[in-house]
């Protein structure tokens, strides 16, 4: 059964935009999105937890909005004025673990991946 699985990547020119959906099977507490790009180390860069608190890394606060629909079981990610420098995998990642916000980015913190999406960003 597949618990996490992300749709909307995609190719995009530099400044376009880009809507990421996670499904999930279960009503997960705490929630994330990862990325990893060739050679690079995965970072969480988007979080959120029941409540609708978010944490944003610094490298995508301000173009990237976070949310959740708990009815629906379903992560999102919009994201806007993208970078090359965002090509990546994108990952959503989930937990029923109630997580402080501090650690609310941190894979450690999370038992449940999905098969990710790529997202390719040209200049």
């Amino acid at each position: 059964q597949v618990q996490l699985e992300e749709s909307g990547g995609g190719a995009v020119q530099a400044g376009g935009s880009l809507r990421l959906s996670c499904a999930a099977s279960g009503n997960y507490y705490s929630m994330a999105w990862f990325r990893q790009a060739p050679g690079k180390d995965r970072e969480g860069f988007a979080a959120i937890d029941y409540e609708t608190r978010t944490t944003y890394a610094d490298s995508v606060k301000g173009r990237f909005t976070i949310s959740k629909d708990n009815a629906e079981n379903t992560l999102y990610l919009q994201m806007d004025s993208l970078k090359p420098e965002d090509t990546a995998m994108y990952y959503c990642a989930a937990t029923y673990s109630r997580i402080h916000i501090r650690f609310l980015r941190e894979a450690r913190m999370y038992n449940v991946w999905g098969q990710g999406t790529q997202v390719t960003v040209s200049s």
